[in-house]
């Protein structure tokens, strides 16, 4: 469908409205049906009569819509996007009083391929494994049930007031009176639990259950709580058309239906209202394809574009675990004079429920609550002065927060957002005094073939797109010597006073100091300098007169970009650099004469050993380690989670709209610095209002 006219201004305003219904654009309350291929109105709400009747007046098809059955990280009432949708052109699958497309699907469709039934069985279990529903800003822990003392648990699932599907699924309000009544009749030894719908856990709904009086066996469960991981704790279910009640059965509890939702009348479920319609027997793989596959329609959530229940599956998942590492209550020291950087901390802190804040002192931390449970962030290195023994006061780690190895368009320094930052409960990864969570998660993690080869596919995207951590400097500009001409050595310069030098250096921890290390090792090498972008900008220190490094080196490169370096390098000899790491990507060989986190682990040519590091590594699981376990990525223009290989895109894409010049005027400068502060200000105004 090309044109697809809509008189819902919400369906007209949806952000992913034109993807998940899959044509080229959506129109608004067409003045004519000139060009429009369908009309679609959201489920069976009043107003849709509109939409109905200019349908049938000009012989047009219309489809129903409705949320899908994996909506979004966060309430459809609140704003949040939706990553999924039903069309149903037939009726709607929470109707139980007509045929939909899904029914006829169930009672039609060829569900006995392998293919498909592979698919539906590894997406329950990692639906089931992650947690997943159909909203899911829940709790990543599970909040404490009372010992039930060995009685079982039977949960009863409200809905909100007025909920179509509650009508529509031949259910009334004595419905849900009944089912209760039911749930104490039939299991009378039981503890009763009745969990209300997220929407009225949030104030913006009301629900048929939720006033009832306390009752013996009877607890009203209005917590925010994961839905699969409560059901897990349950042994019976009782319903009436909530999706509830399908998320149990895919955990593998028993459901009794008082309604007569989608996924009754197969043969899965103990059903009070049955619909004569429904004459075949499916297996829950079969019913969950049915829905969940071929009958749901989904949005890409980092690009926009249609895509796969998968692809829904792992971002929603990636959120989940992002969330689980940020509960709690959590401190940031040190952000006070950097106030630029709350704007996105607070981003890559996210998890619902949790509470960030920046106190300005040790006392005022006190005051707001600090205690042997909150959470520590710092920046850079392990805390020290007060905040060091604010952490030995209540035994609390700290956590250390510093930038990624893929950060931005831009120097961080010009106070440029990063889209990735690391975040290590251990250590950090620049220190190798001790171990940090990148060492740790080398040291000792058994690398999948699949996590390999996503490795293999990454590596081979930054070495096409020539992206570093910065991703500064002419990407065009020619070296004065071409690749293979001579035995040419690279040498990185570095912030001079940076935490990396001062951690992780021992004999050799300045610029010049590095130049002539290279000099004695290579001394008939063609010997290229390349300062640091900090350091070139003026932002940071260790600055060396050009004609004193043409003393020990050949050329010193200012104007090209990383890429440009490595590409006529032979060899790279540096101290801690990121530039290291980025060379035995391209398979050059590495002199490391400090201990930076790649060195170690049998890739690189050690001055200085770090003995804890044991292990021998491949290229593929340094990289897998590095840019996929360790860091956090994050979406500029969704502002969620996201993968390496969306940063990345973006990276790309930025570069090729605006790369950033190093050598620019003070006055140029600092607008550019305001101008990336307020950037970050608008950026976390609009994440408070989402």
């Amino acid at each position: 469908m090309n044109r697809v006219a809509t008189f819902s201004r919400g369906i007209a305003n949806s952000k992913h409205g034109p993807a998940l219904i899959g044509c080229q654009e959506l129109v608004y309350w067409p003045l004519s049906a000139s060009g429009i291929d369908a009309v679609v109105g959201w489920g069976h709400k009043g107003n849709t009569m509109i939409a109905i009747e200019f349908a049938h007046k000009h012989g047009l098809p219309y489809w129903r819509l409705e949320d899908g059955f994996l909506r979004s990280v966060g309430l459809g009432v609140e704003g949040d996007t939706a990553l999924s949708m039903v069309m149903d052109d037939q009726g709607m699958y929470y109707d139980a009083r007509r045929p939909s497309r899904l029914e006829t699907l169930l009672l039609t469709a060829p569900l006995e391929d392998a293919a498909l039934l592979q698919r539906a069985r590894a997406a329950i279990a990692e639906i089931v494994d992650n947690g997943l529903s159909k909203y899911n800003n829940s709790p990543t822990e599970m909040f404490e049930l009372p010992d039930s003392k060995g009685k079982p648990r039977v949960l009863v699932v409200d809905q909100t007031a007025g909920d179509l599907s509650v009508a529509c699924g031949l259910g009334r309000r004595d419905t849900f009176s009944q089912m209760l009544a039911a749930a104490h009749r039939e299991n009378p030894e039981a503890e009763i639990l009745i969990k209300t719908h997220p929407d009225v856990v949030s104030g913006k709904k009301q629900g048929y259950l939720g006033a009832l009086e306390t009752r013996a066996r009877q607890r009203i469960i209005s917590d925010a709580c994961n839905p699969i991981e409560l059901l897990k704790h349950v042994d019976k279910v009782y319903v009436v058309t909530s999706q509830l009640g399908f998320e149990a059965l895919l955990v593998g509890t028993p459901v009794s239906c008082f309604g007569a939702p989608f996924y009754s009348g197969w043969g899965l479920t103990d059903d009070r209202q049955p619909v004569a319609r429904r004459t075949e027997s499916r297996t829950l793989e079969q019913v969950f394809a049915a829905a969940y596959i071929l009958y749901s329609r989904y949005v890409d959530p980092d690009t926009g574009e249609p895509c796969e229940l998968e692809r829904v599956i792992e971002h929603l998942a990636l959120q989940r675990r992002e969330f689980s590492r940020n509960e709690g209550h959590i401190f940031c020291f040190g952000f006070i004079k950097h106030f630029w950087k709350q704007n996105y901390v607070r981003a890559y802190l996210r998890c619902p429920g949790n509470s960030i804040v920046f106190p300005y002192s040790v006392a005022h931390a006190e005051r707001l609550g600090f205690d042997h449970e909150s959470k520590m962030v710092v920046w850079g290195r392990r805390a020290r002065g007060d905040v060091s023994a604010l952490t030995a006061k209540y035994g609390v780690q700290p956590w250390c927060m510093e930038d990624g190895f893929l950060r931005s368009v831009g120097l961080g320094s010009d106070m440029e957002a990063p889209a990735s930052l690391v975040v290590d409960r251990e250590g950090i990864y620049f220190d190798p005094s001790a171990p940090s969570e990148l060492e740790s998660t080398l040291q000792s993690t058994t690398f999948s073939e699949e996590l390999l080869a996503r490795a293999r596919e990454l590596r081979a995207r930054l070495l096409a797109s020539g992206l570093s951590k910065y991703n500064v400097g002419d990407a065009e500009r020619k070296l004065p010597i071409e690749p293979g001409s001579r035995d040419v050595v690279l040498v990185p310069g570095q912030v001079e006073d940076d935490a990396s030098i001062e951690l992780g250096c021992r004999d050799v921890s300045t610029n010049l100091g590095l130049l002539k290390a290279a000099r004695a090792k290579r001394p008939n090498a063609y010997i290229v300098f390349k300062p640091h972008p900090d350091v070139l900008s003026g932002n940071r220190r260790g600055n060396i007169p050009k004609e004193q490094a043409l003393m020990v080196c050949d050329h010193v490169e200012v104007d090209a970009s990383l890429a440009q370096c490595l590409r006529v390098a032979n060899e790279v000899h540096v101290m801690t650099s990121l530039v290291g790491f980025e060379a035995l990507l391209r398979g050059l060989p590495v002199h490391a004469y400090g201990q930076p986190f790649y060195a170690g682990w049998g890739l690189t040519v050690d001055r200085h050993p770090v003995n804890r590091r044991t292990r021998s590594l491949t290229l593929d699981e340094l990289v897998a380690g590095t840019y996929l376990l360790y860091p956090r990525y994050l979406n500029r223009s969704t502002q969620r989670f996201t993968t390496a290989f969306h940063v990345v895109a973006q990276l790309e894409a930025a570069l090729a709209m605006s790369p950033e010049k190093l050598h620019v005027s003070w006055p140029q400068r600092q607008f550019r610095k305001l101008r990336n502060i307020a950037k970050a200000v608008a950026g976390s105004e609009a994440r408070r209002g989402s």
